[in-house]
C-alpha cells in the first residue's frame, strides 16, 4: 500500500512522501505547553485555543490511525534574498511569489485522498497549514527530514524549501524510518535572523520574527524592530536561505510556484497607492491577500522608512491620514526617517 500511494503522490506532483503512526509524542504537548505559557504565540489565540487538538493527531481526530505527509518543492531558481539589496522595492517571501499553495497543496492532497479511498478503503481527513495539526514534528517523525535550528524541517534532498500536506488515515500503514538531525554545530540559521528571534535550540520568538510581524500581528510594529525589517514587506526567507543543505535543493520547476511577475519586485510607492479593489486585483490568488490591504500598507511604509530614498516621501505623506492608526504611525514614523539628514 505504501509504494502506491507514493508512486500517485509523486504522480499528482508532490514531492516527498512519508509515513509516520498516529501516536502522540509527550514532548509535543509539552512544548506547546510551554510556549503557550510563556506567551509566545502572541496575537496567535487559535493556537491556545485548540491545544488538545495540536497536541496529537487523535485529538484532532480519534480515529486516525496513519498519517501519511506530503512534500512539495518550492526552492527558488536564483538568490532569495538577492531584493534585499533594492531599497526601493519590497520584498516578498519566496513561498509566496506563486499561487497560494493552500489552494494548490490542497487540491492534490483531496485528489490523492479520493484515489486512496477508491483504491484501499479507508477513512481519511486532509489538512494543510491552517488545521491545528503539528505538522512539522510529524513530518520529521515520517522520515521527511528533521526539524532545524530554524524549527522548519530540513530535507536531505529539497533543504529548507518544503510546503507540507497530511491525509490523516484510518488504514495501518507501517511507519518510515526517521532520519537523523544532520544540523551538527552549524548556527547559520541563527547568525541570519535579522531580529535574533531563534535561540539556536530549535527555539523560537515569533514575538521578533519577521514573518509574525509582517503577516500576523496586526497593530504598528515596535520601533526597534523596524529597522531590522528592511524592506521585507511579507515574510523573510533569511533563515532558510541560510541553511547549507539547501545547495542539494533543485529550483522548482512547478508552474504554480513559479513567481508571478508583479510578486518579484513590486516598488514601493506602487503599493502604497493601491486602494481595496486594487489590492485584490492584485493579490488575488496570493498569499499576501490574506493580511489585507492594511497591514500590507504598514509593511509598505516601514520599508520606505528603512529605505532611505527621498523620491518615496511623497508617498509617504499621503498615508499620514490614513484611518488605520498603525498605518498612519508607521507613515509617521517613514515620513520622519526620511526627513532626517
Amino acid at each position: 500500500m505504501k509504494a502506491k500511494i507514493r508512486a500517485k503522490a509523486l504522480e499528482l506532483g508532490f514531492d516527498a512522501v512519508g509515513f509516520a503512526p498516529a501516536v502522540a509524542d509527550p514532548a509535543w504537548r509539552a512544548a506547546l505547553d510551554q510556549y503557550v505559557a510563556e506567551g509566545r504565540h502572541g496575537g496567535m489565540g487559535w493556537m491556545a485555543e485548540r491545544m488538545d487538538q495540536r497536541a496529537s493527531p487523535q485529538g484532532l481526530w480519534a480515529e486516525v490511525r496513519s498519517v501519511v505527509t506530503l512534500g512539495s518543492n518550492y526552492a527558488p531558481a536564483g538568490d532569495a534574498l538577492a531584493l534585499l539589496e533594492q531599497g526601493d522595492r519590497g520584498n516578498i517571501s519566496v513561498y509566496a511569489r506563486g499561487k497560494d499553495y493552500h489552494d494548490v497543496v490542497k487540491k492534490r492532497l483531496k485528489a490523492l485522498a479520493r484515489w486512496m479511498v477508491d483504491n484501499l478503503g479507508g477513512d481519511l481527513k486532509v489538512f494543510v497549514d491552517t488545521a491545528p495539526v503539528m505538522e512539522k514534528p510529524i513530518a520529521a517523525r515520517s522520515g521527511l527530514g528533521w526539524q532545524g535550528r530554524h524549527t522548519n524541517v530540513v530535507s536531505r534532498d529539497f533543504g529548507s524549501w518544503l510546503f507540507l500536506g497530511e491525509i490523516y488515515t484510518t488504514l495501518d500503514l507501517p511507519p518510515d524510518p526517521v532520519q537523523a538531525d544532520h544540523c551538527g554545530s552549524c548556527q547559520a540559521c541563527v547568525d541570519a535572523c535579522p531580529t535574533g528571534a531563534l535561540d539556536g535550540q530549535g527555539r523560537i520568538e515569533p514575538r521578533r520574527c519577521i514573518s509574525y510581524l509582517t503577516i500576523e500581528y496586526q497593530g504598528a510594529i515596535d520601533p526597534e524592530l523596524r529597522s531590522r525589517l528592511g524592506n521585507r514587506i511579507y515574510g523573510c526567507d533569511d533563515c532558510m536561505a541560510a541553511c547549507p543543505w539547501n545547495k542539494f535543493a533543485p529550483a522548482t520547476t512547478d508552474p504554480d510556484y513559479l513567481p508571478r511577475m508583479e510578486m518579484q519586485a513590486p516598488r514601493l510607492d506602487d503599493l502604497a497607492s493601491l486602494d481595496d479593489p486594487g489590492f485584490r486585483q492584485v493579490f488575488a490568488g496570493s498569499p499576501v491577500k490574506r493580511i489585507g490591504l492594511d497591514r500590507l500598507l504598514r509593511n509598505v511604509l516601514v520599508a520606505m522608512g528603512n529605505s532611505g530614498d527621498r523620491r518615496l516621501l511623497p508617498a509617504a505623506r499621503a498615508l499620514l491620514t490614513h484611518q488605520n492608526p498603525s498605518v498612519a504611525e508607521s507613515a509617521s514614523w517613514a515620513v520622519e526617517k526620511l526627513s532626517s539628514p
